[in-house]
């Protein structure tokens, strides 16, 4: 299995556990953890550059007016996604979340094939149908319309597919993704303090912590995300992302207790036969061409 792969599966079992992280935060507004979780992901990544004294190379390859078209459109897409996420979680839907992350492939492997001209093997139609077929279904069954799922879905779907043409590599991105977003959050942030409505400071240190934790944890699935976009393909990528989906839907319903209905079930299991197939077809695909 190579490094590409194996760094996908490794971001999306971390952002898989999310929802237990930000549950921890729940007497903090979404948009306050959306800011803290870009201060300290901005401030995490700058440091990383100045250990490694990278910090000139990465200044000038990000002062071409392309670059910056490009990494404001992802951070846009970023920051819309992770308010979101954390609104879904600490509003007690954190099954819909991981309806949004199971649409969220199917919408990925459409823009490899539509805009990044994609292949898949014929067999490897079968699953990407058969994930299409129960996420409709749960859909349906929801009775009305899932905007969480259809949100995380779409602003992520795009996100990847930037990912996957955008110049620089996974740890100059996301620092430049960031430090776009930077000066509005630093005064948003200190706004909300002088005025007594932040939390940072004010509230226990337990909490305190946590909001500065946000950055390691929020950056490190994402180095790791944006590798794998680069080196493997977009179609790939998109059903490695039924992981983090299957974490956060078994935390959602085991831990939280949320409803769970038995045409739910139904609907989970075609997406879990499908990524089952996918996963057992790129194997032993893989395994024909090394031979």
């Amino acid at each position: 299995m190579n490094k590409g792969i194996l760094s996908g599966i490794a971001a999306y079992v971390l952002w898989g556990l999310f929802p237990i992280y930000w549950k921890l935060l729940h007497d903090v507004p979404a948009v306050q953890i959306i800011g803290h979780r870009i201060l300290w992901s901005f401030i995490f990544l700058i440091v990383i550059i100045l250990i490694k004294k990278q910090w000139r190379k990465f200044y000038s390859s990000v002062t071409s007016f392309k670059v910056f078209r490009i990494y404001l459109l992802a951070s846009v897409l970023l920051t819309v996604n992770w308010f979101i996420f954390v609104l879904g979680v600490n509003s007690g839907r954190i099954v819909e979340t991981s309806l949004g992350y199971f649409i969220n492939p199917i919408f990925s492997v459409i823009l490899g094939i539509v805009f990044l001209r994609e292949r898949l093997r014929l067999l490897q139609w079968v699953p990407v149908l058969l994930a299409a077929i129960g996420v409709i279904y749960l859909t349906v069954m929801y009775g009305r319309i899932p905007w969480i799922a259809l949100s995380l879905a779409f602003t992520f779907g795009l996100y990847g597919l930037v990912k996957k043409i955008a110049p620089l590599d996974s740890l100059y991105g996301l620092t430049f993704e960031t430090a776009l977003v930077f000066p509005v959050t630093l005064i948003y942030l200190v706004f909300i303090g002088i005025n007594g409505s932040g939390s940072f400071l004010i509230t226990d240190i337990g909490t305190n912590i946590l909001l500065i934790g946000t950055g390691v944890v929020t950056s490190i699935p994402l180095l790791l995300f944006a590798f794998a976009a680069r080196n493997i393909p977009l179609s790939t990528v998109g059903i490695l992302q039924y992981i983090a989906p299957s974490f956060q839907f078994l935390i959602g319903v085991i831990i939280y207790k949320e409803d769970f209905s038995s045409s739910d079930l139904t609907g989970f299991s075609l997406v879990w036969i499908a990524l089952l197939i996918f996963s057992l077809e790129s194997h032993f695909s893989n395994r024909k061409l090394r031979a």
